[in-house]
């Protein structure tokens, strides 16, 4: 009995240590999911991600996105003590913004100088120039003002009565005296061939008693202020002008930045300028760079950055791989622009008979002969590919766009990857040119606010059936061919071009101008949806750069650079996507901006 005791005694341990065993294995804590260092929830998010296309909450740890959640409630396990939680109540939130097209070192210019691209009067004239005397420092020159830029044509005109008419307005340096005594100001007309001085800028030039050929007088014999050019006297006064001290570039290079944030722009591809890399070299290392920057320098220094050791990826100063400031692609031309009549055309401009458009880059002997051009531009593509590097072509009219694809289709043939290349602007389009983007391979770099600018002078400039191939975003779609939007941002002399996304969202979708003109939309059929749009802006400009694999969507593992927009743009109506406003930019994992 006592062993059959111990027999029992053991088998009822040994049962209980089997049941210890399992209790303990079961109460074993299940392996925690770090807390993330961000939680957007309760979001509409566009991912560009085909495999999971919305979602409804993200998580960021470091630079990168943790996860992106199909529920607000699946994303509470990434959330610690430490987490910041963002509930956006149902704001849309997408990849970050890559702007496609800017030109940054005139960015600035348009906010902290004079900017009179739609003053036409003195009243006008007046508030400007009180606004930017606040901003600058006694004895700095204001300059620049492009004044009468759309006093032909209204900011939103559609064309239809073909402009107004009469004679231009003109200033005079005493509606500007009594506001710039301490600024010299030499401001200039649209056309550059007007300027305004006011008495201290002639002072500064030793002209205040002087009557010199080129200087326009008043009744009275006394000098207006405005000086014509090309003569005498705008020699003098361009002799003058004290150039912008370091300190003011910058503070035009800060004012574009807080304006691209505020917009939710994490990315620029900038038309390069060495002077302002030197400045965006200088920002970043006082941590003031709050956009990354694709940089395209032109066309024709491939072989001296090759000579440098830079190519494509590389950070100007360190050489090094880096994802905030790099080379890109090389930038080139081959016609000029249409607000200047000088987009190449096969057939000649309405209201220019004579006047097809002009080459670029210009033979030596400014011949405009297609085949030195096109042999030139050849041997500038081959040494940049050399090089390491792509080319972005600007060409706007159909001759511009056709024979870009036609030396495209000639690389092709001999063995050239086209990926990344682009053609810029691709303005005008022929018919036939459509499907040879996707044939190509070839991106179509656009900028659709140019709709609600340019609608107002195309249709005399080109005439009616020609204008049905510019802008043509629909049909570049239909063929197959990627789009890559850009602002262009500021504009030229003649139009100031917005960058906040909403207006190029808003001309793409709509084909109106700013006030809803015309109510169709311009060549209607045109017309394509926010979700393309958003597509063009993102994803699609990744891969413009090389680095879909790391940005342009919102995947787990990807660059966390998002953008969060105060209302869906997928679903509000066309007319309200003008209201639309950002609450948050974030560029690595960090809020560079909150509304």
């Amino acid at each position: 009995m006592k062993g059959s005791s111990l027999s029992i005694a053991g088998s009822v341990l040994l049962i209980l240590g089997v049941l210890f065993t399992v209790h303990c294995a079961e109460k074993q804590p299940v392996e925690t999911i770090p807390p993330a260092d961000l939680v957007l929830t309760y979001a509409s998010v566009h991912t560009m991600n085909p495999d999971m296309p919305t979602a409804a909450a993200v998580a960021v740890t470091g630079t990168r996105i943790t996860a992106v959640c199909q529920t607000a409630e699946e994303a509470q396990k990434y959330i610690g003590d430490s987490t910041r939680v963002i509930d956006l109540q149902g704001a849309l939130v997408t990849p970050g913004i890559i702007d496609g097209h800017i030109h940054f070192n005139r960015s600035g210019e348009l906010i902290n100088d004079a900017n009179l691209m739609t003053v036409s009067d003195e009243e006008g004239l007046r508030s400007e120039i009180a606004r930017i005397v606040e901003i600058l420092d006694e004895g700095e020159w204001i300059t620049a003002g492009l004044w009468g830029a759309y006093e032909q044509w209204a900011l939103s005109d559609v064309g239809e009565k073909g402009g107004k008419s009469g004679k231009k307005w003109r200033p005079h340096r005493d509606m500007i005296d009594e506001l710039s005594p301490q600024n010299p100001s030499f401001l200039c007309r649209y056309d550059y061939r007007e300027w305004l001085a006011n008495t201290a800028a002639l002072e500064a030039a030793g002209m205040q008693d002087k009557i010199i050929n080129g200087m326009v007088i008043d009744r009275s014999g006394k000098a207006t202020g405005v000086i014509m050019r090309p003569s005498p006297a705008y020699d003098m006064m361009n002799k003058a002008i004290q150039p912008k001290s370091h300190k003011r570039l910058l503070d035009e290079n800060r004012a574009a930045l807080k304006a691209l944030r505020e917009a939710g722009i994490v990315e620029v591809h900038d038309i390069e300028k060495p002077d302002q890399t030197a400045r965006f070299i200088e920002l970043q290392e006082n941590g003031e760079l709050t956009c990354r920057v694709w940089l395209r320098p032109d066309l024709s220094r491939g072989a001296e950055l090759k000579g440098e050791g830079l190519t494509m990826g590389l950070h100007p100063k360190t050489k090094q791989k880096d994802a905030w400031l790099r080379y890109g692609a090389l930038k080139g031309y081959i016609d000029g622009i249409m607000g200047t009549h000088g987009a190449l055309f096969f057939e000649p401009y309405d209201d220019q008979p004579n006047n097809y458009g002009h080459w670029r880059p210009h033979t030596s002997d400014d011949s405009g002969h297609k085949q030195g051009n096109m042999e030139k531009m050849y041997g500038l593509i081959k040494t940049g590919i050399d090089a390491g590097f792509v080319p972005n072509v600007h060409a706007i009219g159909t001759r511009g766009v056709a024979e870009m694809l036609d030396l495209y289709e000639r690389l092709k043939n001999e063995g050239v990857d086209l990926t990344g290349f682009r053609v810029i602007h691709a303005q005008v389009i022929r018919p036939d040119d459509f499907p040879r983007f996707k044939a190509l391979g070839v991106i179509a770099e656009v900028n659709p606010y140019h709709i609600s600018d340019d609608m107002r002078w195309m249709e005399e400039r080109i005439g009616h059936e020609r204008c049905k191939g510019a802008y043509a975003f629909k049909s570049l779609l239909d063929n197959g061919a990627m789009l890559s939007f850009g602002s262009d941002w500021p504009g030229t002399s003649v139009a100031e071009y917005h960058m906040h996304p909403k207006y190029l969202i808003y001309a793409a979708v709509s084909r109106q101008t700013l006030n809803g003109m015309p109510e169709e939309g311009w060549f209607p059929e045109q017309r394509i949806s926010v979700e393309e749009c958003l597509k063009a802006y993102t994803i699609n400009n990744a891969y413009a750069a090389f680095e879909e694999d790391i940005r342009g969507s919102l995947e787990e593992g990807k660059l966390a650079d998002i953008t969060v927009f105060d209302r869906n743009l997928l679903e509000i109506p066309t007319s309200e996507i003008l209201d639309t406003e950002v609450l948050y930019t974030i560029i690595d994992g960090k809020i560079v901006f909150e509304r």
